[in-house]
């Protein structure tokens, strides 16, 4: 029992030390990344004075939602969809969406890259920025929604779509009283899941992006190409609050549903 706890114990102390030592640095006066000169929030004043980083949050912010809300109800109802398709049709659907999890993030990359350069010079007009960034990452963010969400319908009763249908039901009325709150944890694990892979994804968005846009990856990506800035370890350990706090959050959701559930 002890060995269990002591093996548990360095797992976590290997996974979390250098995260802990990232935090505390980020307090640290000196540029050092050895030497403690005092506790000081100078990292964090520089960071937020400075604009090319608050750019490239803001449009991280602005990806990660507007990817997340498209890959949302784009997965959502092609789930719904491909749950109604016969077993033969299924398999080969399912295979398909899990192909682009399994590919990696390069291919993918360069991938998007060529599509959008091919599509930006056949109809004459437009760059790669913003608009190409958003579009890939709602279609790398969509797979993993279905993915999601799937499991949650086959759980469900098929026959309850069918009877709310003929109790008068419109599709649509169906979907959303009877369909949408059985599916609906999937619904939030796919979201969560979307924007956490958007606000991650650095290979994707650096073969898609144009001159001007960055994201907090490639931000940091460049910053890092120059040595190691505390305002790295300041940012990131901003992100791990926002993302503990969402952590903590989505439990809580998690409790507070299973006893409504056992009431």
């Amino acid at each position: 029992m002890i060995a269990k706890k002591l093996y548990l114990a360095l797992i976590v102390f290997f996974l979390y030390a250098p995260i802990l030592v990232l935090m505390v640095f980020s307090f640290n006066y000196s540029r050092s990344q050895a030497h403690w000169a005092g506790f000081s929030l100078r990292w964090y004043r520089e960071l937020f004075n400075d604009d090319q980083i608050m750019r490239a949050v803001r449009n991280t912010v602005l990806i990660g939602i507007f990817s997340t809300v498209a890959a949302t109800a784009i997965g959502a109802a092609a789930a719904v969809g491909i749950s109604k398709m016969g077993r033969r049709f299924k398999g080969i659907v399912m295979g398909v969406t899990q192909l682009p999890v399994m590919m990696p993030d390069i291919v993918t990359g360069i991938s998007l890259r060529l599509l959008f350069i091919f599509v930006i010079r056949f109809i004459g007009a437009g760059n790669l920025g913003f608009g190409t960034l958003l579009l890939s990452h709602i279609i790398f963010n969509v797979p993993y929604v279905i993915l999601s969400v799937m499991p949650k319908l086959q759980q469900m009763d098929g026959n309850l779509y069918e009877a709310a249908l003929d109790l008068g039901s419109t599709p649509f009325g169906a979907f959303h009283k009877v369909i949408l709150p059985e599916v609906w944890p999937g619904v939030v694990t796919g979201a969560l899941l979307a924007f956490t892979l958007s606000v991650d994804d650095f290979m994707v968005s650096f073969f898609t992006t144009g001159s001007g846009v960055e994201n907090l990856s490639i931000q940091i990506f460049s910053m890092a190409r120059r040595g190691v800035n505390p305002r790295i370890n300041a940012l990131s350990t901003l992100i791990f609050i926002v993302i503990m706090v969402l952590l903590f959050l989505v439990h809580k959701r998690d409790q507070r549903l299973a006893r409504d559930n056992s009431a």
